[in-house]
């Protein structure tokens, strides 16, 4: 294959539930993020390039927070998930302002990506094993290969935590 893997991560979610851009939030006491743990699992696996798909207005701040400590160890680029980038025929109400969707941020790397990639959520945890299963099927492609597309799956009993659901819980209203 002629063109090296590379890693694109979904990090332009707005976190409306969760009350703020859970992306850029550390989760221990050495200040590590989800994201810090996905580059250092896609770095040994053998991806040396990483594309954020962010919000052009959290620019500095995810340079500042992430992208900035990235650069030591991966090539790391940006794309900007717009709302003006839609397909042809489609429009967006001039009211919308959060980003649309898994679909969306996907399209908006269409012109910018040109090797085979591997697509993550900012926000889980996957592990060292999804991410050399991905890469090595995608290095293992034929250099001619075009439409060749695999999805790394996890069975449910096995992800589901000990300590109760990750979404809210609407409890019935009585009247």
């Amino acid at each position: 294959m002629e063109k090296k893997p590379v890693l694109v991560i979904m990090a332009a979610g707005l976190g409306s539930r969760y009350g703020g851009l859970k992306q850029l939030d550390a989760m221990d006491e050495g200040g590590h993020r989800l994201i810090d743990y996905a580059v250092f699992d896609a770095k040994r696996a053998g991806f040396e390039t990483v594309f954020f798909i962010i919000r052009k207005e959290n620019q500095s701040v995810f340079h500042e927070l992430i992208g900035s400590r990235m650069e030591a160890h991966m090539k790391v680029n940006y794309i900007f998930q717009e709302l003006s980038q839609v397909p042809d025929g489609c429009s967006v109400s001039v009211e919308r302002t959060k980003p649309l969707g898994t679909g969306h941020a996907i399209w908006c790397c269409k012109d910018v990506i040109t090797s085979p990639f591997v697509v993550i959520n900012a926000d889980d945890y996957y592990g060292i094993s999804a991410y050399q299963q991905m890469y090595d099927y995608l290095t293992g492609l034929p250099s001619d290969s075009t439409g060749d597309y695999a999805m790394a799956g996890f069975r449910l009993d096995r992800t589901l935590s000990d300590h109760g659901t990750v979404a809210p819980r609407y409890l019935p209203v009585e009247r």
